[in-house]
């Protein structure tokens, strides 16, 4: 696998070398001092994974990660010192087409070995997305049986902002519930749902064990397991299946409102890199539903919503701001 390091700290690329270092498999293609030099790269030697750091001069990492996605695009792994201090220009980065963020591990003793074994593992799971043909089952079921509305929302990288421009554009009164699953670590779901809060006149917050959707409130997906129907009510989460590299994944989710929800729904599919989602539309769409997949030139990356395109899985291929007005008249 080819890596790009974005930083202006020499301290950090070295620790990020060392960290690399340990996998054989694991090549830097190119080292970048600042936004502009990677987005210069990329165009020219794109690599697999770009390291990104946020705060540099010139140009910072959320504008470096958006013109990457735009101009050349490829898998970006937010790495910054205190993700936590910066969770609100990490959710930015990810709405520019950011995948995950972990933080910049240290250079040397105990912190080091574990900072470079989060970062491996981050890296190896972006890895096994892109490797990943998304594979599901599609299961026709029953017409819907009662009168309840359900809006079922799937994103990844480009998702926040995606999600922020969608949820905003809904009137405080909207009768549906919502329910996302945003390809996001359980470590900034929390600070994710605080931040859609904040973009938009309905509530947001992390879906928990046991929820039943209601209308007029967004509930987000909030653990590494996936979020699902439990039951025609009710959402839980599991871990199967297991091998699954997206996590939560969109495609069980769709699957479990096909096979359990018992009420009117919308499937929509938003930014993302990967196939995740396709076949979960596909079977929303097979149900009756109607289904709904932003169109290439409003994506951030077009990945999802393509593999979606390819199946015919999307009633309607719509760009992002005329998203909010297609599912309020298809519920009419």
């Amino acid at each position: 696998m080819k890596i790009g390091i974005v930083n202006d700290v020499s301290l950090a690329v070295e620790a990020l070398r060392r960290a690399l270092a340990a996998r054989p498999d694991f090549e830097i293609a190119w080292v970048a001092h600042d936004g502009q030099q990677a987005i210069d790269y990329c165009a020219t030697h794109t690599p697999d994974v770009v390291l990104m750091d946020l705060v540099m001069p010139n140009v910072d990492g959320v504008q470096a990660s958006r013109t990457i996605m735009a101009r050349s695009p490829c898998a970006i792994l937010v790495v910054t010192v205190d993700v936590g201090a910066n969770a609100w220009r990490v959710y930015e980065a990810m709405g520019a087409g950011a995948l995950d963020a972990v933080d910049t591990p240290a250079l040397a003793g105990a912190d080091a070995r574990r900072g470079a074994a989060a970062l491996i593992a981050k890296i190896d799971q972006i890895g096994a997305r892109l490797a990943s043909s998304g594979a599901s089952s599609i299961i026709a079921t029953s017409v819907p049986k009662s009168a309840a509305r359900l809006v079922a929302i799937g994103a990844s990288a480009g998702g926040p902002s995606a999600l922020a421009t969608l949820l905003g554009a809904l009137p405080k009164h909207f009768a549906a519930a919502i329910v996302i699953v945003q390809h996001v670590d359980r470590a900034f779901a929390e600070g994710m749902a605080q931040w859609l809060d904040a973009q938009s006149a309905l509530p947001v917050r992390v879906a928990r064990e046991g929820d039943k959707p209601v209308p007029g409130e967004v509930l987000l997906a909030a653990t590494n397991d996936h979020l699902h129907f439990a039951d025609a009510t009710r959402l839980g989460y599991t871990a199967h299946p297991e091998q699954l590299p997206y996590r939560p994944s969109v495609d069980v989710f769709f699957q479990s409102v096909t096979e359990r929800w018992t009420g009117r729904a919308i499937g929509v599919l938003l930014t993302g890199m990967g196939r995740d989602g396709a076949i979960g539309l596909k079977a929303m769409r097979a149900k009756g539903y109607h289904t709904i997949a932003q169109d290439e030139a409003t994506c951030a990356v077009y990945g999802m919503p393509k593999a979606a395109a390819a199946l015919n899985a999307a009633v309607s291929v719509l760009p992002l701001p005329r998203i909010a007005d297609a599912i309020a008249t298809a519920f009419d």
